[in-house]
């Protein structure tokens, strides 16, 4: 299909917040920038339509992308982690769109990766990123979501995202302190996937079982309150949250690295890390990310991104998503 050059409406929807900007043509910077919050909406398209009717000078869009935090397989679109279901064709109608197209978020975010400044991206340890490789992505946030970018046709200049769910891996513990931490996880939730621990609601969920463990009764903490006294060394239990977050994150990347080969970079998205700052590259992230035995040497090569302003990114992947063809 060809590149849509009409005036477009870009979205990004994550489990708490949908963000929308216009974008006049390919590659065009994005405009009028606006961040919802889902929970005030009853579904993506009044919170569409509330987004356009705050800019009546503006020519409605022809062309339509929605990166969403879930799987898209079909005409109807579910979130994982928020009540919001729809249907593409009935969107695209209500919308009065020529064309629209509905992506996983971090596929949407992966299209930006190449075109990231350096500025727009802080490097954690050591690697030299290969040209031309495949690369990663992973990024906790409202979920845990995980993406990469892997070269396609004869020379590799065409780049390819991948639409998958791998923040419900089964998570894995490196050591006992972990493994009874999951424990705790699994018989809560029958199922101990990666996005129970590394998300939002993972760090609350990491807080109340290393209590657990401890046999300590804890009192309820949101995840940016154990990140603020995390942080801090306030309180001691969300310290041990936060490091043992940046611990498995770091475990479950240098998963998604060795899997894709992403010896172009392993990028890390999401609203939660960029905001740890240099905590988090002093945290064992790192060290666990290259902690893969007798592929130790192959990680220590890779380097990891912080990517930040991802929503920015994320949109204009989105952008890009409409010119892939």
């Amino acid at each position: 299909m060809p590149a849509c050059r009409h005036p477009r409406l870009l979205a990004d929807v994550g489990g708490t917040h949908v963000r929308f900007a216009r974008q006049a043509a390919p590659e065009a910077p994005l405009h009028a920038m606006a961040s919802l919050r889902c929970a005030e909406y009853p579904g993506l398209l009044e919170a569409a339509q509330h987004y356009l009717a705050g800019q009546p000078g503006e020519p409605a869009p022809r062309c339509v992308a929605i990166g969403i935090a879930t799987a898209v397989t079909g005409d109807r679109v579910r979130m994982t982690n928020h009540h919001w279901s729809f249907s593409i064709a009935a969107l695209q109608a209500a919308l009065g769109a020529e064309r629209l197209l509905v992506l996983n978020d971090f596929s949407a975010l992966a299209l930006a990766l190449p075109a990231l400044p350096a500025e727009r991206r802080r490097q954690v340890g050591g690697g030299e990123a290969v040209a031309g490789a495949p690369l990663g992505l992973i990024g906790p946030g409202t979920g845990l979501g995980v993406s990469g970018l892997l070269p396609a046709g004869p020379d590799g200049a065409v780049r390819v995202p991948i639409g998958g769910e791998g923040g419900h891996v089964t998570l894995a513990a490196s050591n006992d302190h972990e493994a009874a931490v999951l424990h705790v996880l699994q018989r809560r939730f029958g199922h101990a996937s990666a996005e129970r621990a590394l998300s939002g609601p993972g760090l609350e969920n990491l807080y109340q079982a290393i209590g657990q463990v401890a046999g300590k009764s804890l009192a309820p903490r949101s995840a940016a309150e154990i990140t603020r006294d995390g942080m801090t060394g306030a309180h001691r239990p969300c310290t041990q949250a936060l490091e043992m977050f940046c611990s498995l994150l770091g475990n479950v990347a240098g998963n998604v690295a060795l899997t894709l080969g992403a010896r172009g970079g392993l990028y890390i998205g999401g609203g939660i890390v960029p905001r740890l700052g240099e905590w988090f590259d002093r945290s064992r992230f790192r060290e666990r990310f290259e902690a893969k035995g007798r592929f130790r040497a192959y990680l220590q090569a890779i380097p990891t991104y912080v990517v930040l302003a991802a929503d920015e990114a994320a949109l204009l992947g989105a952008g890009r998503a409409l010119d892939a063809g």
